[in-house]
């Protein structure tokens, strides 16, 4: 697989507020957008913008990899899933959560029947080519 890394084109795909901070990177036509720190009522907007930023983009897939969360929020979640529906078909869409800050909540409230969840990116970069 090719990686590419580059400077954010814009505002929304590198988001910052306090400690909160999405950052995009390329992998062939999948975005990955690894988000650290806490989703919650004031960052989850930010991470809504940065998803809509990367699927205006039409890539292939988009990946959102919640590695480095330490707190999810309902509203995070909420967000989570309109990402899948906004993706739709357009795009393969899949969330990397492996942990008790991420994971656990995803699969408590029964989102995870909803997602394609992941504990790494690259398993989730594995799956995603094999489509």
């Amino acid at each position: 697989m090719l990686e590419n890394s580059a400077e954010p084109h814009d505002p929304a795909a590198s988001a910052q507020t306090d400690g909160f901070d999405v950052r995009e990177r390329w992998i062939d036509r999948v975005v990955v957008l690894s988000v650290r720190d806490a989703i919650d009522m004031l960052s989850a907007p930010r991470l809504t913008e940065a998803i809509r930023s990367a699927l205006a983009t039409a890539p292939s897939g988009l990946i959102v990899d919640l590695s480095e969360v330490d707190f999810l929020a309902s509203v995070g979640m909420t967000v989570l899933v309109a990402a899948q529906e906004e993706a739709g078909t357009a795009a393969r869409f899949g969330v990397v959560a492996d942990g008790p800050a991420t994971s656990r909540p995803i699969k408590l409230l029964g989102i995870d029947s909803m997602l394609a969840l992941y504990p790494t990116v690259d398993d989730a970069l594995r799956d995603f080519a094999d489509v």
